[in-house]
């Protein structure tokens, strides 16, 4: 599996999903995105549509580009359709037990010489990839929200990972378009390593009335030249996503600097997720 890699699957229609399904299609491959539901997939399809016309508006596509695009990506509920795939990212909920019984599905379905790779936020790749009988075709590749704009691709290699499916995931990447930056496999890798502890200080600020949350994001986007604050950001990522990610790190790590503000672990039992539910540190 290499540039001449045609199918690729997305396993997860959701917005980082759908995303990843975009760029792999905007960058002339075919394209499976799947999802447990059709309305899940439909609201995917509707996601990369959206973000197709808006780019047609502001001149940067034509049209006849748009539909070839969403021409190239194929939408599907059942997992065996991943056998035609040469590349799988699965991008589904930050919770362990899914992806593992993902993999393991996949591991069965695809053929030998398909690469299985996880957008993970920060579960260690070796323990998706022990779930599998090709731990050498497992690897790491973390997209940034949202993928369409950012150009940061995390590839995350396993202890198992071989030297050749490293390569083909970085070529996949620069194929479409991103810049890969590589990181070793430790719960959160580099990004949310260091960035989920600063969203949850912030967290802390707001609970222990340091400052309210439009002052703790002023000063990070005034003061430190952030594009977003940290509580608005975490309402974007979604507030369940961040615990998540938190516990991963405090049970991988042990250490107590990774302990989930007991302030985001009620909003979250409260189902106040952010955006997505229309409230979290903000209300949408």
């Amino acid at each position: 599996m290499d540039a001449k890699t045609t199918t690729f699957g997305v396993i997860g229609a959701g917005q980082m999903g759908a995303g990843i399904a975009q760029v792999a299609a905007a960058s002339g491959m075919n394209v499976i995105l799947h999802d447990i539901s059709a309305d899940f997939v439909d609201r995917g399809l509707a996601i990369i549509a959206k973000n197709l016309e808006r780019s047609v508006t502001k001149g940067k596509i034509a049209e006849d580009e748009k539909k070839a695009i969403l021409g190239r990506i194929q939408p599907g509920t059942d997992l065996v359709g991943m056998r035609a795939a040469d590349f799988v990212v699965e991008a589904a909920s930050e919770v362990e037990e899914i992806k593992f019984g993902i993999f393991a599905r996949l591991d069965e379905i695809c053929p030998p010489h398909t690469i299985l790779s996880s957008n993970t936020s920060s579960i260690p790749i070796g323990r998706i990839a022990s779930r599998t009988k090709r731990p050498d075709k497992v690897i790491g590749m973390h997209f940034m929200n949202p993928v369409p704009v950012m150009k940061l691709v995390e590839v995350i290699r396993a202890l198992a990972t071989s030297e050749k499916t490293f390569q083909s995931t970085v070529a996949l990447a620069e194929r479409m378009g991103k810049t890969p930056a590589v990181a070793s496999d430790f719960p959160g890798f580099i990004a949310n390593r260091i960035l989920l502890p600063m969203i949850n200080e912030a967290i802390y600020c707001l609970y222990q009335s340091v400052g309210d949350r439009e002052s703790i994001d002023r000063v990070m986007q005034l003061g430190m030249n952030h594009p977003m604050g940290p509580l608005a950001l975490a309402d974007l990522i979604g507030l369940d996503t961040c615990l998540a990610i938190l516990n991963t790190l405090h049970q991988g790590l042990g250490d107590p600097k990774y302990r989930p503000c007991p302030l985001l672990r009620q909003y979250v039992e409260s189902g106040w997720l952010g955006r997505k539910t229309g409230r979290g540190f903000y209300s949408y």
